[in-house]
């Protein structure tokens, strides 16, 4: 990233953006006019950028994390600003110049960002918290979470016993004060569950069955918790994981370059999910980072696609699982000159198979589809196989985004490398390849 050879690529840049508007207007910031004292050390950019105000925003990128810092009021991550700036240095025209150290304003927050990385390292001197009282917090929590299970079993047994046609009567309100009732058990991947068992009776045609399955993998997860005691452990963490219950990354460190596969946020109400995909060039594993963002605030954690990171990761517990916390990081992203090996749409399915073994509950597994075609049917989008008489459908979301004509695009009728999500739902498509060598696209 230090060298002019390494630097990220517009789209790279662009697709670091929180949301539309924001890419847009970053865009147009990209060029040298509204930039002075522009400049890039080891693993920084920084310039200043004229605003409406007398005075410049002072922008700053720490490209390690990736991190940002603008004196803009803006609440986004990152902001105009800082799109607009790491496009100029992307564009690598000579308006952003190599200097040896940055600025006193930008070193400032830069140092405080190094002091924090090493405070968060884990010190064999300090002392732990109380263990006698974490285990008191947990035996209440655990006992509030066992109420809230055996009175979401007896609800389940009463919408069965009426009939499932009453649940189209009732509404949702009646969902809403039952997930209330799991949020109060300390139970929010119950609470989670019911709001989405809710919304099925309104869903279209069919949702008796859809209805009748959902409600039989929630009993499932009920009765997991309330039995944990006869399971395998990492099929016990699943559960707890499932219903919400915190757990602290406590795999090993395992330093990769893992390359950003795909990144793509999910919101509701109160909070916003990001999700983020790596492929491990050297362990050849694909581990998945999550971030929040409350308050309507993006997740400030965001990651070029298409760029590989040289950084610790540790899994968290449980059969199957593939969530792992990012830890430290030992330089900027950088290009990775690899792609992950790819497999057959009915490879992908198998996968997704053999991992609901031990994940009942899993909605998907991360795949990538080798050599594949967009193809119409019907109405519908399906992955054809390019060298078998196989295909997966898409999902009503992938089919949805403007991501499917992005994918049309870039195949043109030719086979791609495409990495997604393969569930019971169809295959969503993230990212794509074209045939022969070519840069990451993203389609999220």
């Amino acid at each position: 990233m230090t060298e002019q050879g390494v630097r990220w690529t517009a789209d790279q840049v662009l697709a670091l953006a929180p949301d539309a508007a924001s890419r847009k207007a970053g865009g147009r910031l990209g060029t040298a006019g509204p930039w002075s004292e522009a400049g890039s050390g080891k693993e920084s950019v920084w310039g200043l950028c004229k605003g409406s105000g007398s005075r410049p925003y002072q922008t700053v990128v720490d490209l390690i994390g990736p991190a940002y810092k603008c004196s803009c009021p803006s609440r986004k991550f990152p902001c105009k600003h800082a799109l607009g700036l790491l496009l100029l240095w992307a564009g690598d025209d000579g308006s952003v110049l190599a200097r040896t150290e940055p600025p006193d304003w930008a070193e400032q927050w830069l140092a405080g960002r190094r002091e924090r990385a090493e405070d968060k390292r884990p010190d064999s001197s300090g002392g732990a918290a109380d263990p006698e009282a974490a285990r008191r917090r947990a035996e209440r929590r655990a006992e509030r979470v066992t109420a809230g299970a055996a009175e979401l079993e007896q609800r389940l047994a009463d919408l069965l016993r009426g009939g499932l046609a009453a649940a189209e009567q009732a509404g949702y309100g009646l969902w809403e004060e039952t997930a209330a009732r799991m949020v109060d058990a300390q139970a929010p991947g119950l609470a989670a569950r019911v709001r989405e068992l809710g919304a099925i009776p309104a869903s279209g045609a069919g949702w008796p069955a859809r209805l009748l399955e959902e409600c039989a993998l929630v009993h499932l997860l009920d009765q997991g918790w309330l039995r944990r005691d006869r399971l395998p452990e990492p099929l016990a963490a699943t559960v707890r994981s499932r219903l919400g219950l915190p757990a602290p990354a406590d795999g090993p460190p395992e330093r990769d370059r893992w390359l950003v596969l795909a990144q793509y946020d999910t919101a509701d109400t109160k909070l916003t999910t990001r999700r983020a995909w790596l492929y491990g060039a050297a362990s050849h594993r694909t581990r998945l980072l999550l971030s929040y963002g409350a308050g309507g605030r993006p997740p400030e954690l965001s990651l070029p696609v298409g760029l590989a990171l040289d950084a610790e990761l540790s899994a968290y517990p449980g059969a199957g699982q593939f969530r792992a916390a990012l830890g430290e990081r030992f330089a900027a992203p950088a290009p990775a000159g690899l792609r992950p090996p790819g497999v057959t749409t009915g490879e992908a399915v198998a996968r997704y198979g053999t991992a609901l073994r031990e994940d009942p509950w899993l909605e998907s597994v991360p795949a990538v589809l080798e050599r594949v075609v967009p193809v119409p049917d019907g109405e519908q989008w399906q992955l054809a196989d390019a060298a078998a008489d196989s295909a997966l459908p898409l999902t009503r979301a992938a089919r949805s985004r403007p991501g499917l004509w992005r994918l049309l695009a870039l195949s043109g009728g030719a086979p791609v490398t495409v990495f997604g999500e393969c569930g019971h739902r169809g295959f969503t498509p993230l990212t794509a390849w074209p045939e022969g060598g070519g840069e990451a696209v993203p389609l999220c």
